[in-house]
């Protein structure tokens, strides 16, 4: 094991990974902007290190800066958490050139799997259902048109590099399709560098279930069930539980083992989730495979028993997995719910402010990850998650009932500040949702008319929408040379 881990992120899932760290007696390095100097990640940290200012293609998009504090502090890994360079085939491969193991899987896998279209195509032969659309990328709107008409409308055209529900625009028609081609295209060469698209059926009222996967560098590799994610806001998740519901036990299983034969057939390594879109006759379609930590992560942590954190760093320095799959046992259900400092009335506008009041839930069988606390600025530069409430229980009905006390509990109060906390109770109440017959589309139908939109937002992305900002229109991260004068450290002691 290491003796010491520098954590390149914010927020939340910063003092997630510090306390894995902790458990395990690995010493932490927290690298913060100088918006995050006195957050509790930076606080409770053995040491930290300001790499920049609030900007995050200043500091937590900065490479440069991230390694030179590695270097500086005599870190041995870089645990980049979720979000911002969690994902960067780039930048895991720059920590392998400056001697650093990057916690996650290896960067051409990553660089694989990061194009959707390729993505797809490996998938498809590694034998994963995909949904009904071109497997390449399609360079004229004819092509597109063509695929859209023999796969049959409503689609969605997707950005090859997008992910985490950016870069996509359904089409609901072939007059629509030429204008929202040439949008996408554009947006995607704006936030990617890449404009290139692809085309697929559109599934409106689907479930949206994925597989955590935990695979090691010694060819092993085992899955830890199933996880529903329909509840989601232009893409952007809001409640998450595991194991997924009202399916039936063969898709379940089904989709666990194909998930994680795609993941052992590219070389995956640490913690990855494999995503799949399920229609109302339970036939899956597989969406992407994501290379890090998800924010809903504690859910499969409750009816596992794994700490997956800690796993991610066993299996980064080295050691084979230490788990079989006739170990992994589920018990009961886990359901999570993020807590966002949004205004669900002004179509979910970022709420940020100072804290004046800040008490988050406890009891049985709660658990609440955030990096909140009375007096705390939430910061208008990042992500807009503040906390994540999950609650175990031995069936879902208990659940529910758990989790709506626990949110009904959580008081959160300052100047300006909305959360999601009442829009997240209504979906708990919503008779669909809690009898379990609830799609991606469960969110649109609360939302008032004409709130309702078809473009997208960020999911896991603590950096906010564009999480390449400020690198050179080919995405790779310009990596300078390293300052003379180095980022500024403190120890605690």
């Amino acid at each position: 094991m290491f003796d010491k881990v520098l954590i390149a992120n914010r927020g939340e899932i910063a003092l997630r990974v510090l306390r894995a760290c902790r458990e395990l007696g690995v010493r932490t390095v927290v690298a913060h902007s100088s918006a995050d100097a006195d957050s509790l990640p930076v606080r409770l940290a053995d040491e930290a290190v300001r790499i920049g200012p609030a900007a995050s293609r200043r500091s937590y998009l900065n490479a440069a800066a991230i390694v030179e504090a590695a270097r500086q502090t005599g870190a041995q890994a870089v645990h980049p958490g979720y979000g911002f360079l969690s994902e960067d085939a780039d930048f895991a491969e720059i920590c392998a050139e400056n001697g650093l193991v990057f916690v996650g899987p290896p960067p051409q896998v990553m660089a694989a799997l990061a194009d959707k279209s390729t993505a797809r195509a490996l998938m498809s032969r590694a034998g994963l259902p995909l949904p009904p659309g071109s497997v390449r990328t399609l360079p004229t709107v004819a092509e597109a048109q063509e695929v859209a008409a023999e796969v049959g409308y409503p689609v969605i055209v997707k950005a090859a590099a997008g992910g985490g529900g950016r870069g996509m625009t359904v089409v609901r028609s072939a007059a629509e399709l030429p204008r929202a081609y040439a949008r996408t295209r554009a947006a995607a060469q704006v936030a990617f560098g890449d404009d290139r698209v692809y085309v697929e059926r559109y599934l409106a009222d689907a479930r949206h279930v994925e597989v955590q996967v935990l695979c090691d560098n010694h060819g092993n590799g085992v899955h830890l069930g199933t996880r529903d994610c329909s509840v989601q806001r232009r893409h952007q998740k809001l409640v998450e539980e595991a194991p997924a519901p009202a399916l039936r036990p063969a898709t379940l299983d089904t989709l666990a083992e194909v998930a994680l034969r795609g993941a052992l057939s590219v070389g995956f390594t640490g913690a990855g989730t494999v995503e799949f879109l399920v229609d109302d006759a339970e036939r899956a379609h597989f969406l992407e495979i994501n290379c890090r930590i998800q924010v809903e992560h504690p859910v499969t942590e409750m009816v596992t028993g794994v700490d997956l954190v800690q796993e991610q760093l066993h299996v980064a320095a080295g050691t084979p997995l230490r788990l079989r799959q006739c170990d992994v046992r589920l018990h009961g259900v886990a359901i999570e719910c993020r807590v966002n400092v949004e205004d669900p009335d002004r179509d979910f506008a970022p709420a940020p402010g100072r804290l004046e009041r800040f008490h988050p839930p406890g009891g049985p069988f709660t658990r609440v990850d955030t990096h909140g606390h009375a007096g705390y600025l939430v910061s208008p530069h990042y992500d807009s998650l503040l906390a994540k409430v999950a609650v175990w229980a031995p069936d879902r009905a208990a659940a529910l009932d758990r989790l709506d006390r626990a949110l009904a509990e959580f008081d959160v109060a300052g100047p300006g500040v909305r959360t999601t906390i009442p829009f997240a109770r209504r979906v708990l109440r919503d008779p669909a949702f809690r009898a379990a017959r609830h799609t991606t589309g469960l969110v649109e139908r609360l939302l008032t008319p004409g709130d309702a939109g078809t473009d997208t937002g960020d999911s896991d992305h603590a950096a906010g929408p564009d999480p390449r900002a400020g690198t050179d229109p080919t995405g790779r991260i310009p990596v300078p040379a390293v300052p003379a004068t180095g980022p500024t450290t403190w120890r605690n002691p």
